[in-house]
């Protein structure tokens, strides 16, 4: 999981830069030969572009930096953590699956859920039978965690 997110991670950074190397700034060429930069709305929006993808490219490679420190080793391989997958039953009944991800990862119709999330947060350090009381806007939700599959145990 880490080396794919670290994959990911580093191909968005290269599209990323290219895109800010080369391409936005024959865009910001373009829009220049036009005029009057303080009325052009394709100077302003490819200066907007730029300032989008520097930030990006800076969370991006803080994200990559992180990643690059995480020891897996050091993930409890009999508690909820990164990567693991927790098969919760709620009380009024209902069976739910989660997998606790990055926040980038996160996908609620997959059920990936990020470990920043009130629910992901909730279950973090959680074994097999424990009970989770997670708030939420519609209001407390309990859950008791049936099974869990760590990182380790994929």
């Amino acid at each position: 999981m880490k080396a794919e997110l670290l994959k990911r991670f580093e191909g968005e950074i290269r599209e990323l830069e290219r895109e800010l190397t080369s391409e936005l700034p024959q865009e910001i060429k373009r829009a220049r030969e036009l005029g009057d930069l303080r009325e052009n709305a394709e100077y302003q929006a490819a200066k907007e572009r730029q300032v989008f993808l520097q930030a990006r490219l800076a969370m991006l490679r803080k994200r990559v930096a992180e990643l690059s420190l995480l020891n897996l080793d050091r993930i409890p391989a009999d508690r909820a953590g990164f990567g693991s997958t927790v098969h919760l039953h709620e009380v009024d009944g209902d069976s739910i699956v989660y997998r606790l991800v990055m926040p980038e990862d996160a996908d609620p119709e997959k059920g990936w859920i990020s470990t920043a999330s009130p629910i992901g947060r909730a279950l973090m350090g959680k074994e097999e039978g424990d009970e989770v009381a997670v708030p939420t806007p519609s209001g407390i939700r309990e859950f008791e965690l049936i099974k869990l599959v760590t990182i380790h145990g994929e």
